[in-house]
């Protein structure tokens, strides 16, 4: 199979101090700088600035001392963070917020009717993707790429937290907030780049890891892929993105990082994880008691065998795999055992994976991003720990028109988790609506009568606060707006405890 063309560049210019986080003693050195053919030239305008993606490529190359403009629909709080980096933000789309020179980014959200990316092309700018800019700002360091259907997000952000606390002091770049890093990205001047991979549009391959991580792979983004075995082929592509001394991580509980991990000629290395009984990493023994869980690892340090307690403060099994593949990582770059458990002890969440939204009239409140029906199960079985002998309410908001009529019943069997599950309208997103496929596909194939499709936002959230009791909890779900629905149920529930009617009398 051919090699995609390296998009990597080492045209930015450094203007930070010397690294202070070192590699010494890993046996992989950190990537050279290979002649490329994405240059950032300055100043380096987004379009979209205040997306996740985006606004951490942004902070990234802030971080490297660029000067970054940059646009969005709306005003937000991460535009003026921006901003207040030095970064010369505007509101709305206009063909002259585009800069006299320089180089474009875009994310594949935005459509060539984008006035500010027709006048790039009418120009003849150079318009990279992001990740195109990101790889560029990767160059020279030693990178790792975390990919997979499910858990990207949390994953980077635990490598992240752990090697932080193993003084290695990473750069990084995150598709969401993380509380125990308060930012999406950051450059540390480091030698050690930790990066989300998005496989959703096939823009992962346009890095070039020394270490990259394959939590899972799934049959998704079919809008972009079009079938399964193309969302499998990309990911042994990204697999072959690796140099001969590099690492594949890869899950052995999934199937598809399984399967991707055993293709691997025999002269690379591989290492996998989880609770298979060939897992190099292997976890057991697992205990959970509300939102804590605790395991051990077994696993080979130079030639003897060794295990490790794990503790984390995060629900579900997802997370202990995703923890036990940043605990990979860190072997792999000389972390202490024992100091990679104390690090990953100390991770409190990512933004939107399973975050606490707080409590009212003794409901407690989370919201998740899960979008795909494994995702989806994973959040909904986290709760029912959670919620111990108390009941799961969820209000889900389908994302994509396409992935809705794809996964459907995958939906319908992950939400019948729930004892209710209130079913909004499909988040459009990037797509045209189409009138065949909404909210109702899915709640028609549910099983039992726990679901319900409510087109009225307003109308939905007075459902689910009807069905909630002290002590039960309920779960926002969705890759959409859902996620502003949190902090309103928490609120109409606290009236309800504070009412003459309500259980706070």
């Amino acid at each position: 199979m051919s090699t995609p063309p390296d998009r990597t560049a080492d045209t930015i210019p450094d203007r930070t101090t010397p690294a202070h986080g070192t590699t010494e003693g890993t046996g992989i050195t950190p990537n050279s700088s290979p002649t490329a053919d994405a240059v950032l030239a300055e100043p380096v305008h987004f379009i979209g600035l205040g997306g996740a993606g985006m606004s951490a490529v942004a902070r990234v190359l802030l971080g490297r001392g660029l000067r970054v403009s940059g646009s969005d629909a709306a005003e937000s709080r991460g535009l003026r963070a921006l901003a207040a980096l030095g970064a010369d933000v505007h509101v709305g789309h206009r063909a002259d917020a585009v800069p006299e020179a320089g180089t474009v980014v875009v994310s594949s959200a935005i459509r060539e009717s984008n006035p500010e990316l027709a006048e790039a092309r009418r120009r003849g700018m150079p318009v990279l993707h992001r990740s195109e800019a990101l790889a560029a700002a990767m160059s020279g360091r030693l990178a790792v790429a975390v990919a997979g259907t499910h858990g990207k997000t949390t994953t980077t952000a635990m490598i992240t937290v752990l090697l932080r606390e193993a003084g290695l002091d990473p750069s990084f770049a995150i598709g969401g907030d993380v509380a125990a890093l308060g930012v999406n990205a950051e450059w540390t001047g480091g030698d050690v780049f930790v990066a989300e991979a998005d496989e959703s549009d096939g823009s992962f391959l346009n890095y070039a890891p020394r270490i990259s991580v394959v939590t899972n792979a799934e049959a998704d983004h079919l809008d972009h892929y079009g079938t399964a075995d193309a969302v499998h082929a990309a990911f042994r592509r990204f697999a072959d993105r690796l140099p001969e001394d590099g690492l594949l991580i890869a899950c052995a509980d999934d199937p598809g990082a399984a399967a991707l991990a055993a293709a691997i000629p025999g002269t690379r290395r591989v290492r996998t994880y989880g609770y298979a009984e060939t897992a190099d990493l292997r976890i057991s023994a697992t205990r959970s008691v509300g939102s804590t869980t605790n395991s051990v690892l077994s696993f080979a340090v130079d030639g003897l065998d060794a295990e490790q307690e794990l503790q984390l403060s995060v629900p579900g099994r997802y997370n202990i795999l995703n923890a036990t593949a940043a605990f990979a990582v860190a072997l792999e770059l000389g972390v202490d055992p024992a100091v990679a458990a104390t690090g990953l002890s100390l991770f409190s969440g990512a933004a939107r994976r399973f975050e606490a939204r707080g409590e009212g009239d003794g409901v407690r409140v989370f919201d998740d991003y899960a979008h795909h029906p494994t995702e989806v199960q994973a959040a909904l079985t986290a709760a029912r720990t959670v919620a111990g002998e108390h009941r799961v309410h969820v209000l889900f908001q389908p994302h994509l028109f396409s992935r809705t009529r794809e996964f459907a019943a995958g939906f319908a069997d992950a939400l019948s988790l729930a004892d209710t599950a209130v079913v909004l309208p499909v988040y459009a997103a990037r797509e045209d609506p189409v009138d065949d496929v909404g909210g109702w596909t899915i709640t028609d194939l549910m099983r039992g009568p726990g679901g319900a499709y409510v087109a009225d936002p307003d109308e939905a959230l007075h459902v689910v606060v009807g069905s909630a009791q002290p002590g039960d909890v309920v779960l926002t779900i969705g890759a959409g707006d859902v996620t502003q629905y949190g902090t309103r149920l928490v609120g109409l529930l606290a009236e309800r405890g504070a009412g003459p009617a309500g259980t706070g009398g």
